[in-house]
């Protein structure tokens, strides 16, 4: 007894029940992921708190600790570090603070977009009673709702649960809101002279020679210094101007006789300036792409520890890149080419290349034609 042939329709959507069927348990399968990347981030945010009690002086010194910790996990999944460091501190807040989120993420009741929408909408929420009330309410909503759906309705039951209402919120922000003016007096603006060829005023410049002796540039010693070798100069005078000044050079002189036995810049000339940030195009921390106009030019080898002010050390750094390798145990290597192999705290490397600004391509017509051009 013969059957009838399934129509097509019926096999479109036996094909499509069969996707259905595997997206739901690929999503159940990502969801799981999801949540344990949750987790390893909030224990590496966990770490950072740890250390950061030792750097209790400043807030930036006691983001170093943070920073480098997201550095090092930024460069392992090629992410920005300042993604990895967003990342790490709102995984250490749904972590912390949404536990029955992470749960439900982890048994793929809900999705990873579901969890942050939880913890964005619910941590003004300081009350743990009122946190708690918050994620058991959005949670039910969350597992049979959309991302959209279950935002709205969050951000409803937030308003509930705020102690305050919205006219006390309103009045307290209108109480803090202020105007201030700041005057910007002394620099010229129509034609400024800071790094700027010459020209009008550009074309005025001044060079002082100040004699520092080591000691007193650091603190250690009130011992003054000499203008232009014949006009004494005081301790803190000299150290402002040390501060202050666009270039300086390092005198190495015997310790008896005072001869000088050499010489070595600190600061690059304009030339060499020009030739790194044309060279980096960017920041040469790894995936970071702040412009090379707002970098600072950096020592790979610090020049406090013997590093030379030579083309070959020298590359381009955000602030906040170059605080970190300073503070950090994040170290860069410089090779002939211009690549920078960074080091960080445990051990692991990557290998920053400079930029390619020219390609040159092939003649695309293997056999050209030997006669030679009528001119």
């Amino acid at each position: 007894m013969s059957h009838p042939a399934a129509s097509p329709h019926e096999a479109d959507d036996a094909v499509l029940d069969d996707v259905v069927t595997s997206l739901v348990q690929i999503e159940a399968a990502i969801s799981a992921l999801e949540a344990e990347r949750f987790r390893q981030l909030a224990r590496a945010h966990a770490v950072a708190a740890g250390r950061s009690v030792h750097r209790p002086r400043s807030v930036q010194e006691r983001e170093i600790a943070l920073r480098s910790i997201a550095a090092e996990v930024g460069v392992a999944l090629r992410w920005h570090d300042r993604t990895a460091q967003r990342r790490i501190t709102e995984a250490g807040a749904l972590v912390e603070d949404f536990p029955a989120t992470v749960t439900a993420l982890d048994e793929a009741k809900i999705t990873a977009r579901h969890a942050e929408v939880i913890r964005e909408v619910g941590e003004p929420l300081l009350e743990p009673e009122s946190r708690q009330e918050f994620e058991r309410r959005v949670l039910t909503r969350a597992e049979r709702d959309t991302v959209a759906g279950t935002r709205a309705f969050a951000q409803a039951v937030a308003q509930e649960l705020e102690p305050r209402s919205i006219t006390e919120r309103h009045d307290d922000e209108v109480d803090r809101r202020r105007v201030w003016v700041d005057d910007d007096i002394g620099r010229p603006a129509i034609d400024p002279t800071h790094a700027h060829p010459p020209g009008g005023l550009g074309a005025i410049r001044a060079e002082v020679s100040v004699v520092i002796p080591v000691l007193t540039a650091v603190g250690a010693s009130e011992r003054g210094a000499m203008l232009d070798g014949c006009a004494p100069v005081d301790a803190d005078t000299a150290r402002h101007l040390f501060a202050e000044a666009p270039g300086w050079e390092r005198l190495l002189t015997d310790p008896v006789t005072g001869v000088v036995l050499g010489v070595d810049r600190y600061r690059p000339t304009p030339a060499m300036r020009r030739f790194v940030r044309l060279r980096d195009v960017h920041c040469r921390f790894p995936g970071c792409r702040q412009p090379a106009r707002r970098c600072e030019i950096d020592h790979n080898l610090a020049h406090a520890t013997g590093g030379p002010t030579t083309l070959c050390n020298l590359a381009c750094l955000c602030k906040r890149h170059h605080v970190l390798k300073t503070e950090t145990p994040w170290t860069a290597a410089q090779q002939s080419g211009g690549s920078i192999v960074w080091t960080s705290p445990l051990g692991r490397r990557t290998t920053d290349p400079p930029e390619r600004r020219v390609a040159f391509a092939p003649d695309p017509d293997p056999h050209p034609d030997p006669d030679p051009p009528p001119f």
